[in-house]
């Protein structure tokens, strides 16, 4: 059964005037194309006014300082996810499609079906994945270093993750392209009926009834993984009657986009860093096992996912600021881990920072299910790139694609210099 509904628009009540509560007003729209093209920009300016912020434009609460994000991520009981994580209000308005029981929902039914994901993801399972991922990478590094030129995000940081996690979780080959539609799709409607999400819900009608059938339990193709595959092993939650047959495809496709769309993300801007920054590279192709802190700080100063939002489900407090029951709170995830009274010198690029306790994958109950996943996609590629180039060179300035929700490069024409 397909999952989408005709999109219904997104209100957009233009210039509403701000409660008046002590709290600084900002009439920018932060889904326009300039800003989402130039996101820093907009997360200077966020944090310049303040602790929370009245964004006339739509209406809502923003949110950039790291404390203030991590506080409200951490408190699913004042700040809800089952009202949506996007600008769109489920309790007011129907969603674009059934709301994900995963990450569209509070306890207790997130329980049940957090419980069936992190079963899924146990060290165990997650270690059969680390030698197949790495012998993936070290092979498209070589392909690429046998190229003049390549594409940082379709010949890299697209190619890998499609390849090496549909794979693990027991997606057929064909057409995983659609993958990457059905991402943009999920990401983009998280924003208001803006351009950028007209032009990815078009392609709802081919991709929706595509990515519901392929992640059908008789669909699913064995692995190589020892014992089952991922998609596998969340049917097996249907076995033992903890979800039914409906929910666990539904798990199986937030699986895809928790395993595919923060890699492809965090892949491209790695490469764009390192590109711009070779002496940073230096550090990790001499000493390969400086990638996992390179990891945390690719991560943190590009957070894959720029923003989300929580529903307040009471009426409460942000910085003194009063916030009412079924207010929107828009959290800005990049804003704050590029806050510089948590990270000194935020806007730099330094692999010897230490990075970790960011907040890249959310914090609290609904803390990104696959980040395990997207860590060790990222390592298994980083290392093959350290262990076998001396130079990332950059033929072109590494562009962003405007997105409502997700960070990520469009286009970058690269070259890779192997070490002799």
């Amino acid at each position: 059964m397909s999952e989408i509904i005709p999109p219904i628009p997104v209100p957009v009540p233009s210039l509403v005037p701000s409660p008046v509560r002590g709290a600084p007003t900002w009439d920018i729209d932060p889904y326009s194309r300039d800003v989402l093209l130039n996101l820093e920009a907009w997360y200077d300016g966020l944090r310049e006014r303040g602790p929370i912020v009245w964004l006339s434009h739509y209406g809502c609460w923003a949110i950039g300082h790291f404390e203030v994000v991590r506080e409200v991520f951490a408190d699913w009981q004042r700040f809800g996810s089952a009202r949506g994580v996007g600008l769109a209000d489920f309790a007011r308005e129907q969603p674009w499609r059934p709301p994900s029981i995963l990450l569209e929902v509070d306890p207790p039914d997130h329980d049940r079906t957090r419980k069936v994901m992190m079963r899924t993801m146990t060290p165990r399972a997650l270690a059969g994945l680390e030698a197949p991922m790495r012998r993936e990478a070290e092979a498209l590094v070589e392909r690429l270093l046998q190229r003049d030129t390549f594409d940082a995000v379709k010949d890299l940081a697209e190619a890998y993750p499609l390849k090496v996690f549909p794979d693990a979780v027991g997606l057929n080959a064909d057409d995983r392209e659609k993958l990457l539609i059905y991402g943009a799709m999920v990401f983009n409607a998280i924003g208001p009926d803006n351009e950028v999400r007209r032009e990815s819900l078009a392609n709802a009608a081919a991709v929706v009834p595509w990515i519901t059938a392929k992640c059908a339990r008789d669909a699913l193709i064995e692995t190589d993984l020892p014992g089952s595959g991922l998609g596998e092993l969340i049917y097996q939650a249907v076995d033992d009657d903890e979800i039914t047959e409906a929910e666990a495809g539904l798990l199986v496709r937030s699986l895809l986009s928790a395993g595919i769309d923060t890699t492809v993300a965090s892949l491209g801007a790695a490469l764009k860093y390192f590109s711009e920054n070779p002496s940073e590279w230096d550090i990790v192709r001499d000493d390969p096992t400086q990638v996992r802190k390179a990891i945390e700080e690719v991560l943190r100063l590009s957070s894959p996912v720029h923003a989300f939002f929580r529903t307040a489900s009471v009426d409460t407090e942000i910085s003194g600021i009063t916030v009412s029951e079924g207010d929107k709170i828009m959290c800005v995830l990049g804003a704050a881990n590029t806050d510089p009274e948590k990270w000194p010198d935020a806007a730099r690029f330094d692999v010897t920072r230490k990075a970790a306790g960011h907040i890249a994958f959310g914090t609290g109950i609904h803390v990104c299910v696959g980040m395990a996943v997207a860590r060790l996609e990222m390592d298994a590629m980083l290392t093959a790139l350290a262990e076998r180039v001396e130079r990332i060179e950059a033929l072109e300035v590494a562009t962003w694609r405007p997105g409502n929700s997700l960070r990520t490069l469009d286009h970058g024409r690269m070259r890779l210099i192997a070490k002799k």
